[in-house]
């Protein structure tokens, strides 16, 4: 059994409690006083009121802490790719883009996931571009935040402070960051309280009691029930589902409003509602510090305002079967496309207006390029400079000359410097690393 939301609140109370610590110098005020001193005016602090809060993922936990912030008057503003106006509304939030709550955040608490997206989030860049005596506060997961250059900032007054729960290696090794008088430091606490660890107690028990007496199953790790007559047929639409979900949540970017699943030619004939879910849970894990599985996605996406539907066609065009997954952002619309070839092998057949034939697999660079000689030789060559061997390549393009997309799937992984690199080639308009 999986209980989300056991240690929601006490998460989002230890980073409120950090961001107060922080504000007015407590733990530095305790220490002082421990050893005999009475230092007033060394540990001026500064009051939460009309300070402007600064939220980065707004999940359960974000949510929890816009609510608390609320209370203490705070001009609470958010990031979340997937924070629809609705639930921002809801929230008393205002949805920003993550440049504009770096310039704009007196505080900054973050509650993402780590991600290739998300590491290292928070460097010498993108600290220069913040307010002089910024204070950060970091509950989520290590690496988000890079240690060495919140560090700097601190020792050269651009960061008024730091509050951190968590590091890029538990416990760390290096101590030159949690020695500073500007840092507050607790080791992975933020999940630890009395009442946290009962209410994860009390929810598994009560989740086994309502299965053996009501045969009720919530919150399982694995696939609600399906009948053994239909799992054959249904679990490669499952993995279909589950990988086109997963690419639309890693090459499309902002707050999602809506996501259609459509059941094309034969895929029209199977139950639907476990291939929607899977493709909710392939869509939310990437972006998502919580756990999503089978049984909570449509649960998840209904709290962030999700609208989920479905549409079934008998027209799979060149192909005996279809699924396609819509997703509205910022009010447009996507779409990948995916099939079932063969002995039911997953194949990803158009992204948008391109078509394609991609085993969604492996480690992938998503690249959006100009279609002009020498683009795919540059990439190539790029790569095998760095040792990264092509397992295969994938091109799809509009019309000659136009723009194109090609799809290139690696056998190891591939660091952020070389991303930078490729996106520095010419006629090269954008890459992502996708990871199926």
């Amino acid at each position: 059994m999986n209980t989300p939301g056991g240690n929601t609140i006490t998460t989002a109370e230890h980073a409120i409690a950090l961001m107060f610590a922080l504000a007015r110098n407590i733990p530095q005020a305790t220490f002082s006083m421990k050893e005999g001193k009475w230092e007033k005016k060394k540990f001026m602090g500064v009051e939460l009121f009309n300070k402007t809060l600064g939220i980065l993922g707004l999940g359960n936990i974000g949510s929890q802490v816009a609510r608390r912030a609320h209370a203490f008057e705070m001009n609470v503003i958010g990031y979340d790719p997937f924070l629809s106006d609705e639930k921002a509304g809801e929230l008393g939030v205002e949805k920003v883009s993550i440049s504009e709550l770096f310039k704009r955040s007196d505080f900054i608490t973050i509650h993402t996931p780590l991600t290739d997206e998300t590491r290292n989030l928070v460097n010498r860049e993108t600290i220069e571009t913040m307010k002089d005596g910024v204070y950060i506060i970091n509950c989520a997961r290590g690496g988000i935040v890079n240690e060495k250059d919140l560090g700097d900032a601190i020792q050269s007054g651009k960061v008024g402070g730091a509050a951190l729960d968590v590091f890029e290696k538990e416990p760390p090794e290096d101590l030159s960051l949690i020695k500073l008088d500007r840092v507050i430091c607790t080791p992975h606490l933020a999940a630890s309280t009395r009442e946290a660890q009962e209410n994860v107690a009390i929810a598994i028990a009560e989740q086994v009691v309502d299965y053996l007496l009501n045969g009720t199953i919530r919150n399982a790790v694995n696939f609600p029930s399906i009948p053994a007559d239909q799992l054959p047929r249904l679990r490669p639409y499952i993995t279909l589902a589950e990988a086109l979900g997963s690419f639309a949540a890693q090459v499309y970017e902002g707050g999602i409003t809506e996501v259609t699943v459509e059941f094309r030619g034969e895929a029209g004939e199977i139950d639907t509602k476990p291939v929607t879910i899977a493709a909710l849970k392939g869509l939310l894990t990437p972006i998502l510090t919580e756990t999503v599985n089978f049984v909570n996605a449509p649960l998840i996406a209904r709290e962030r305002g999700i609208e989920v539907k479905e549409m079934r066609s008998p027209d799979s065009g060149n192909f005996h079967n279809m699924l396609v997954i819509k997703v509205k952002a910022n009010g447009k619309e996507n779409a990948v496309y995916g099939t079932l070839y063969g002995k039911k092998e997953p194949r990803i057949i158009r992204v948008d207006s391109f078509p394609v034939e991609i085993i969604p697999e492996g480690i992938m660079l998503y690249i959006h390029n100009k279609d002009r000689p020498g683009v795919i030789g540059n990439i190539g060559a790029l790569l095998g400079k760095n040792n990264i061997n092509i397992a295969r390549m994938h091109f799809g393009r509009e019309s000659a000359a136009g723009m194109a997309i090609s799809v290139v799937s690696v056998d190891a992984e591939v660091s952020a410097g070389l991303l930078d690199e490729i996106r520095e080639l010419p006629n090269i308009i954008s890459v992502r690393l996708i990871r199926l």
